[in-house]
């Protein structure tokens, strides 16, 4: 079994940063990719930012540019860098983890969920 426990959300001014993270825990053999997805309200939850295991990203068009995913492969932990943050970012972010266990099986997990509001 695995877990991944977010942190770092919060309340930020527009222009302001912010850095969640998302630490992954378990009996983890290797993680494949890692994904931060968000939900404003009364949305669908869509994919912001990934990163595979040979550290190559993607960002959707939304937060390209002002985003920055990064992953700290020996702590099992991947960060969300977002810098000049707009109202229309305001989300629940999730993060998700494609991983493989000790046990060779390979799942995909989700965090609860780090709330960001970005208002003045």
């Amino acid at each position: 079994q695995v877990q991944l426990v977010e942190s770092g959300g919060g309340l930020v001014q527009p222009g302001g940063p912010l850095r969640p993270s998302c630490a992954a825990f378990g009996r983890i053999l290797s993680i494949n990719s890692l994904d931060w997805y968000r939900q404003a309200p009364g949305k669908q939850r869509v994919l912001a930012a990934n990163i595979g295991s040979s550290g190559s990203t993607n960002y959707a068009d939304s937060v390209e540019g002002r985003f920055t995913i990064s992953a700290d492969n020996a702590k099992n932990t991947v960060y969300l860098h977002m810098n000049s943050l707009k109202p229309e970012d305001t989300a629940v972010y999730y993060c998700h983890a494609d991983v493989t266990a000790i046990s060779r099986s390979r799942t995909d997990y989700w965090g609860r969920g780090t709330q960001v509001t970005v208002s003045s």
